[in-house]
């Protein structure tokens, strides 16, 4: 199973940068006391028809209800099955990820008999209202809900197939809802091993604050990790290693006294097995976690980074583990090898275990995030030509090539090749199909220009109205993913205009913003969040 944001994912930027698999991570956790520039090719036109979606080799062994909420729902009734929500998108992937390695497996097949299973889509017309429901975002997100609808618990999207088959059960078995048992447990009040399992794996990122607000997480996961029985100590270490990744995403990074962190990540790397059983955080933010831990330039900072490196080897070769988490694994790698001092790895060997994950992979969902992966791998390494010979090489392929298309724009930015970039990211936004995913990646370009090239007014001018249109005409286009988009665009437009330096094209900017808020009738409850667009902004 693949990093998802969600301790390891979250939602998809919507700037058209991505973000190299091992880099995502959750936000605002206190760590625990206790323990050669190249010309762009031209850019190819989107195809006259798509490359088809891949089927999932076993996946029509689980009779997914699509979209239709009060169906899924009203038969989890009837029956008195739980309720298994995935919520994701076509080109999303970790979450063909999880078809290609999860939803195809024989034994979730089996499992997924004894709940109601329903796909949705983030494209489809109702999907972001839903997600606005249930409270979800980023791709993709699996949730447990009881019959009645009562949320039981969230599943950790980026830990392996068998670890993520029996966190499923633990959360199908469970007595109460996850908020029950993390009240209890805060409360130290009989709280059971699956219990505690339970809360171990929760992905407390991917559940927009239901559990526990951003300000409050910090403290309440150290209170949580103190409190783990000493019987379960594997536990109480993998709430530790969240706290350090978690921790190690504040800016600047707090000084934090003592050792004890160190010490405790120094014995965990010193056992294979336990490396295994916590790859999926180890694979997160190394370089980071041991700045956070050691002091800079000294010898424990650079014996520490060699020694997670070589546990990390181990992981590259391991064949228990998916080809997109051994690639993590390979990228968490070259993260540590860019630390200052740090041996980096020779780019002949990042080659070639690239190159073999790609010959490995046939199975479409799979390639999605392999390719991804990959990609991310070399431009991280800093080998911009070989991740663009890569990603180039799948547009023909993907299902969703303008997903890549936005990646070769973030190489040619990271180039200065602004041309370049700006060139992929409008490809990438008139190849991208789907709703919400247009609105993305429309908004994606408009935020570019405005990064890449504020002078050019009329390009920016054309862009917004485009975006405006299609906005007026896609439905629902004011709830979570889309809202987050167009409130970005609509931030940095006014951001460019400050002190009335492209004023006139501003107004005529606005000015469409509002005739096209003026068509939604007024007793929508979009209108006002469609009109707020600019308000605040002046």
């Amino acid at each position: 199973m693949p990093h998802t944001a969600g301790a390891t994912r979250r939602p998809e930027p919507d700037h058209p940068m991505t973000l190299a698999p091992w880099r995502l991570a959750p936000l605002c956790l206190l760590l625990l006391a206790a323990c050669s520039k190249t010309p762009e090719t031209a850019a190819p036109a989107a195809p006259a028809t798509p490359p088809a979606v891949p089927a999932a080799s076993g996946s029509a062994a689980v009779a997914w209800f699509k979209g239709d909420v009060d169906a899924a729902f009203a038969e989890a009734k009837r029956s008195n099955k739980p309720v298994f929500l995935y919520w994701g998108a076509v080109w999303c992937p970790y979450c063909n990820q999880v078809k290609a390695t999860l939803f195809n497996r024989a034994d979730f097949a089996e499992r997924a008999k004894q709940f109601i299973p329903l796909e949705l889509d983030g494209d489809s017309p109702e999907g972001q209202k839903l997600a606005a429901r249930f409270k979800v975002r980023g791709y993709p997100t699996m949730i447990l809900f009881r019959p009645d609808g009562t949320e039981l618990t969230r599943l950790p999207g980026e830990v392996d197939a068998q670890r993520y088959l029996q966190v499923l059960a633990l959360g199908m078995n469970a007595n109460r809802p996850v908020k029950e048992v993390l009240a209890a447990a805060l409360a130290g009040k009989p709280t059971t091993a699956d219990d505690w399992r339970l809360l171990a794996f929760y992905p407390f990122d991917a559940d927009e604050e239901q559990l526990v607000s951003k300000a409050a997480l910090p403290g309440t996961l150290a209170r949580l990790a103190a409190a783990v029985p000493p019987a379960e100590a594997e536990l109480a270490t993998r709430l530790a290693l969240k706290a350090f990744v978690a921790q190690a995403q504040v800016e600047p990074l707090p000084k934090l006294a003592g050792d004890a962190g160190a010490q405790l990540l120094a014995k965990l790397l010193a056992g294979p097995a336990e490396v295994r059983s916590h790859f999926d955080l180890l694979i997160v933010d190394p370089d980071k976690v041991v700045t956070l831990l050691t002091p800079a330039g000294g010898a424990p900072r650079l014996a520490l980074a060699a020694q997670w490196s070589k546990s990390l080897e181990s992981l590259t070769q391991d064949a228990t583990l998916s080809t997109t988490d051994r690639l993590s694994a390979l990228g968490a790698r070259v993260a540590l090898g860019k630390l200052a001092g740090a041996t980096p790895l020779d780019p002949a060997l990042l080659r070639s275990q690239v190159s073999a994950a790609d010959a490995a992979s046939s199975n479409g969902f799979e390639r999605q995030s392999v390719i991804y992966t990959a990609a991310g791998v070399l431009t991280d390494a800093g080998l911009l030509d070989d991740s663009d010979a890569l990603l180039k090489a799948e547009l023909k392929r993907s299902h969703a090539p303008y997903y890549f298309m936005r990646m070769l724009g973030g190489n040619a930015k990271k180039r200065g090749d602004v041309a370049a970039a700006l060139k992929w990211y409008e490809e990438a936004w008139t190849a991208s199909q789907g709703s919400a995913t247009r609105l993305q990646w429309g908004g994606g370009y408009l935020n570019g220009l405005l990064d890449l090239a504020p002078s050019d007014e009329a390009r920016i001018e054309v862009a917004s109205s485009k975006l405006f249109a299609e906005t007026a005409s896609t439905p629902n286009a004011f709830y979570e993913r889309n809202r987050a988009v167009l409130e970005r665009s609509a931030k940095k437009l006014a951001e460019w205009n400050a002190g009335g330096k492209h004023q006139a094209s501003y107004r005529r900017i606005v000015a469409q913003a509002a005739q096209m808020c003026a068509k939604l009738p007024a007793d929508d409850a979009q209108r006002p969040v469609c009109e707020g667009l600019f308000k605040a902004r002046g």
